[in-house]
């Protein structure tokens, strides 16, 4: 029984905003050819097909959905992408998630959204001003109230959904007031993805995220949670959900969180292969799902360069939570963790302070199970 999970960039690079901080963007004006334009309906049937002929009844395969922005591709063609996977074997269980910015949901797409039982992620700054500074359409305007619209709408059509919002240094000054926009709109879950420095030019990101940063942000938004988690008030955020699952379980819910990266298949629109949606470069290409076997691409991915890293920081060799941690993400190490030279470890601030009571967490989820 076979358990894969495919991320696929059917509308390649291409995106209705230009957030300031996009990591995506950075990434594609380091290849040959920036974006591979919206995937053609020939290449998604290939792809749909070589897919089949390696999947059988008792396998489960999830199909995540991002971008640039995945909907640009247009919603005939997820309708078709959907057609031809509900001919396929009933054994096989398919699941669907899209991340997406939200700005082009309507009733139409929640209607097929609802109807097919994605889990979306949608982009939200959480707070207004942040938001509405980074995230902007093609003319320069905010999108704050654009997106506050769509989840009223996802909402509306019973759409599952949590909330990915980029953690800038200019959102994680503000703990206290994201917890109450938290509450505020009943968010039940979400995660905040750190913000990235440009990959081969540190320092050009001033949203980029510092360990100083991070640190910070969670230290004072982690007693937030625990008041109303210790008055059965759960809401999800994904850092303390993995930490937790991570303890109590030895089970990474995150790539990278225990320091090892795990190999992913993340397809751009022209059917390339990629080990990693942070590398997802000309010399990084690890084959094409149209021509390859998934088996040569699970290999291909784990003999990647991309999945090699550096030697730890000096940092690390005194740290209590090297075992656990073991560097964590190598690409995030500048913005959460550290590099060579540093004196402060954002994770490592962090888990001092959150340690105790993550674990007493962990304990009663594992003696419950």
């Amino acid at each position: 029984m076979k358990q894969l999970s495919i991320m696929i960039k059917p509308a390649s690079s291409l995106c209705n905003l230009r957030c300031r901080y996009c990591f995506y963007a950075d990434i594609v004006d380091l290849r040959d050819v920036r974006s591979y334009g919206i995937m053609s309906t020939e290449n998604m049937h290939a792809m749909l097909r070589q897919l089949e002929g390696q999947l059988s009844a008792g396998d489960h395969i999830h199909f995540a959905f991002q971008g640039g922005e995945p909907t640009l591709a247009g919603l005939g063609w997820f309708q078709e992408f959907t057609r031809v996977t509900g001919q396929w074997d009933p054994g096989i269980r398919v699941d669907y998630a899209l991340q997406t910015n939200a700005v082009t949901l309507d009733e139409d797409w929640c209607r097929y959204l609802a109807e097919h039982r994605y889990l979306v992620g949608v982009s939200l700054d959480l707070l207004p001003h942040c938001h509405d500074d980074a995230r902007v359409d093609t003319a320069g305007q905010g999108t704050f109230a654009r997106v506050l619209h769509a989840l009223e709408l996802l909402k509306a059509f019973h759409v599952e959904y949590n909330i990915l919002c980029t953690l800038t240094r200019q959102v994680a000054k503000h703990p206290r007031k994201v917890w109450q926009i938290l509450k505020e709109y009943d968010i039940r879950y979400v995660q905040f993805t750190p913000c990235l420095d440009a990959l081969d030019a540190p320092g050009k990101n001033p949203y980029a995220l510092t360990p100083q940063r991070f640190s910070q942000f969670y230290n004072q938004l982690f007693p937030l949670w625990l008041a109303d988690y210790q008055k059965g008030q759960y809401r999800s955020v994904k850092l303390f959900d993995d930490v937790v699952n991570l303890m109590a379980y030895g089970v990474p819910t995150a790539c990278g969180i225990h320091g090892k990266c795990q190999p992913q298949l993340v397809v751009e629109a022209d059917g390339s292969v990629y080990p990693c949606d942070f590398y997802c470069l000309d010399r990084y290409r690890t084959g094409s799902i149209l021509e390859n076997s998934l088996e040569e691409l699970l290999r291909a991915a784990r003999l990647s360069p991309a999945q090699k890293r550096d030697p730890l920081p000096e940092l690390c060799g005194s740290c209590p939570y090297l075992r656990f941690c073991g560097g964590n993400c190598k690409r995030m190490q500048r913005e959460i963790t550290c590099v060579r030279g540093d004196r402060i470890c954002g994770y490592r601030e962090f888990l001092s302070a959150a340690w105790p009571a993550l674990g007493q967490i962990a304990m009663e989820q594992k003696r419950a199970r």
